[in-house]
């Protein structure tokens, strides 16, 4: 082309591109994000038909990155498994970028494959103790972060505390955990009361549910874990709960105490949030302490009020 007239011709094209006529190649719209963020009727789906898999989680290629050095293990919580209960942020970790693995765990005759945690809590946290070690070695990451809910942010601190898991986890999440035992809404204390608690918790280990045993507020298991405290040196501890918890009863039992732990109540920053025990799962201002929490944690956070969890 002559030279006098490629220079309109040029002029033509950078106007095109100013004005948004052509886009250029920076400009192209971001790829859609590799793993499709489910919902409550993903959770329902995959209790069903996926319970051992969830979109996000469990690629045994995945190798840290810099931005984001440390996977991520993600623990359920009682009568749930992988495939429900991390439907929203497993894909949401992928996402962003992190490794992330899930395992089921507490699994019992009763469980029917489908509802975990059943089982023995201990013999629960020595299952954790295995996969993370089989994280470790499939990653090359000398530490994991933990993030768990209701029963999956209370048995890993068994791990953490009895197994050597503070050596070997650098952040512990707990949504709604059942720390600090649960009184069922008082309905353990007035079993106690009326001399039926010791009945109903033989049935219960009897038909293959001793870690519901284990949970309630007062169990002998709870007096063992706590007794030297709540916490160890090492892993940074966050406790994410609602004041709506009607599973974790009375609600602050689920908190912690200690020098490295960070005890956020949702409502404090969201008011109008509703968000119940279950909830936690796919809630918004959860899932955005979550991330916080794994860091780079900042100070004063406060979530944006938006996308909330189920009332349950």
């Amino acid at each position: 082309m002559p030279g006098r007239r490629r220079l309109p011709v040029l002029a033509a094209l950078a106007t095109a591109i100013a004005f948004g006529g052509i886009a250029p190649a920076e400009a192209a719209a971001a790829p859609p994000p590799k793993y499709p963020v489910g919902n409550v009727g993903k959770a329902l789906e995959n209790y069903l038909t996926s319970p051992g898999r969830v979109a996000g989680a469990n690629d045994w290629n995945c190798r840290p990155s810099r931005a984001h050095p440390v996977p991520v293990v993600l623990v359920h919580a009682t009568f749930a498994n992988q495939g429900a209960n991390w439907a929203v942020l497993a894909p949401t970790l992928a996402n962003a970028g992190y490794c992330v693995f899930a395992l089921n765990y507490g699994m019992t005759p009763l469980s029917a494959d489908r509802a975990g945690g059943l089982g023995d809590i201990a013999a629960s946290a020595a299952a954790l103790d295995a996969f993370v070690d089989r994280v470790r070695a499939a990653t090359g990451a000398r530490k994991v972060d933990v993030v768990g809910h209701s029963q999956g942010g209370m048995m890993p601190g068994y791990y953490i505390k009895r197994l050597g898991g503070a050596a070997e986890v650098r952040r512990f999440v707990a949504l709604a955990p059942s720390n600090h035992g649960t009184t069922i809404l008082g309905l353990v204390e007035l079993g106690r009361q009326l001399n039926l608690l010791g009945f109903a918790n033989d049935v219960l280990k009897t038909v293959g549910a001793p870690g519901l045993v284990q949970q309630e507020a007062g169990s002998d298991f709870q007096k063992a874990l706590f007794a030297d405290g709540d916490t160890v040196p090492g892993p940074a501890y966050t406790v994410i709960e609602t004041r709506n918890d009607i599973v974790v009863t009375p609600y602050t039992n689920a908190f912690l105490h200690g020098p490295n732990v960070t005890n956020v109540l949702v409502q404090d920053q969201c008011p109008g949030d509703f968000v119940g025990h279950v909830g936690m799962f796919n809630d918004g201002p959860v899932i955005q302490n979550v991330l916080n929490a794994l860091g780079p944690a900042k100070r004063g956070f406060r979530a944006a009020c938006t996308d909330y969890g189920l009332p349950v």
